[in-house]
């Protein structure tokens, strides 16, 4: 029995009962894998084995999901991209030597054999995988500060969390089909046998009627999306009281965020998580919903903090990156870049050594600025980001969008000045410019430049 049939051995893959919704369409158990049935002969008519390398390009969908479980089920090693993702990393797929890609994007389903290039070499991780004869898996990180780079996974290592049987909630998958806690959610969901739905957009006034109408009890999102929804009055608009849990990660919480959505939600338990796609996703506890120290491990998982910054060691790491140097310890920890206080064995994340500001010396989280800032009426989202500077290094620059109500009064010298009665003088930005909306990414997160 491979690594998949053990994670989805507790499914009744006959039952009626509702698994998946998608675009506001119900499938049961039975339906899925009818459609997992139809695409394993799809697979084994183009001959696609275990071992060949093979890029899927959709998004969460009955079909996608059916080509993600055979193509696990038979041992490939997969690359699941959005469109966009796809477009962004074609230059890092030039360096695999894919086998296969098979085209979701149209409602007719292209596969398409890759020739091999003559003199190319294979990666070693890949080799390695191939040789252990197990699934593998190939993400791509944001390359928010560069390049992204290919992080190559033994898929079966990170299959193993889903044999235990965790408690099940009706939940939004509501990060990306090519980033790891999307998979994540997917598969505890299934495994758990857990109805899951699957948003077509990440619009908060969306998702709040999918909540409503689904009776949504478990949503995953980001700091950002929070703000958003918040600020749109989403909660007064809908009926969310179905919601027993929201998790949220992928970038720092602010506190200001944190006590908002705390007071809005006061009967949910609002849990941070920690993960990254280089380690997979760590269990983790909240010291309370306002707070934003917390508890992470679990087993495989063994953390520590050198000079301030986060290294794990987890046997569901990556076997290592494509073309890029190893991120280990000699000892095995990863280095995740995540500047971190310590209370016992609490931890506070205070977000991304690379995106530390060093003013004059003085060490500035764009995070902490945001927060503080976000403490104001008048500002309804930010993002801090340095420029450099002759004298000083660098300098504290942000962009702001006002509150409604405020856009026709307040200037770029009125939020300095609002900045300046709120915190250290290093820490104001010298550079204020007022926007209609902050940049994100496909998967939710601030853009800071």
């Amino acid at each position: 029995m491979n690594a998949l049939e053990k994670v989805l051995g507790r499914v009744d893959k006959s039952s009626n009962k509702i698994c998946i919704v998608y675009e506001d369409v119900s499938y049961s158990y039975k339906e899925v894998f009818e459609e997992v049935a139809i695409v394993q002969t799809i697979i084994e008519k183009n001959k696609i084995k275990s071992g060949d390398v093979v890029c899927l390009i959709g998004d969460y969908s009955i079909t996608s999901i059916a080509y993600l479980i055979n193509l696990i089920n038979i041992g490939i090693i997969l690359i699941p991209l959005t469109d966009s993702t796809f477009r962004r990393v074609k230059q890092n797929l030039d360096e695999i030597e894919i086998d296969y890609v098979i085209d979701l994007r149209n409602s007719n389903v292209k596969i398409e054999k890759k020739f091999k290039i003559k003199n190319k070499t294979s990666n070693e991780f890949i080799n390695i995988i191939k040789n252990r004869k197990v699934p593998g898996l190939i993400l791509f990180t944001s390359g928010s500060s560069g390049k992204p780079k290919g992080v190559v996974h033994d898929f079966s290592n990170l299959l193993k969390k889903f044999e235990t049987k965790r408690p099940a909630f009706i939940t939004i998958n509501f990060l990306m089909f090519d980033h790891w806690g999307g998979l994540n959610t997917l598969l505890h969901c299934f495994s758990n046998n857990s109805l899951i739905i699957l948003p077509s957009s990440r619009n908060p006034g969306y998702i709040s009627s999918l909540i409503e109408n689904y009776k949504v009890e478990l949503l995953p999102a980001t700091p950002s999306f929070l703000n958003i929804l918040l600020l749109g009055g989403h909660q007064n608009k809908y009926n969310l009281s179905s919601l027993k849990i929201i998790s949220y990660g992928a970038e720092p919480m602010p506190q200001s965020t944190l006590s908002l959505v705390s007071k809005a939600f006061q009967d949910v338990k609002l849990q941070q998580t920690y993960g990254m796609i280089e380690i997979g996703v760590l269990r983790s506890k909240s010291e309370s919903n306002n707070s934003l120290w917390v508890k992470l491990g679990g087993e495989g998982y063994d953390l520590r903090v050198r000079d301030g910054i986060l290294q794990v060691k987890s046997d569901a790491a990556m076997l290592g990156y494509i073309g890029v140097e190893s991120p280990f310890t000699s000892d095995g920890y990863f280095i995740t870049g995540d500047s971190v206080e310590q209370k016992g064995e609490w931890l506070k994340i205070l977000g991304r050594k690379s995106e530390l500001i060093n003013v004059g010396g003085e060490k500035v989280y764009p995070a902490e600025v945001e927060s503080i800032m976000l403490e104001n009426k008048k500002i309804s989202e930010v993002a801090v980001y340095a420029e450099p500077n002759p004298l000083l290094g660098q300098i504290v620059c942000a962009k702001v969008v006002l509150a409604e109500k405020y856009k026709k009064e307040i200037s770029s010298s009125d939020i300095k000045k609002i900045c300046i009665q709120m915190m250290q003088r290093y820490m104001v930005p010298s550079k204020v410019k007022i926007v209609d909306s902050i940049e994100k990414s496909e998967r939710g997160k601030t853009i800071r430049r």
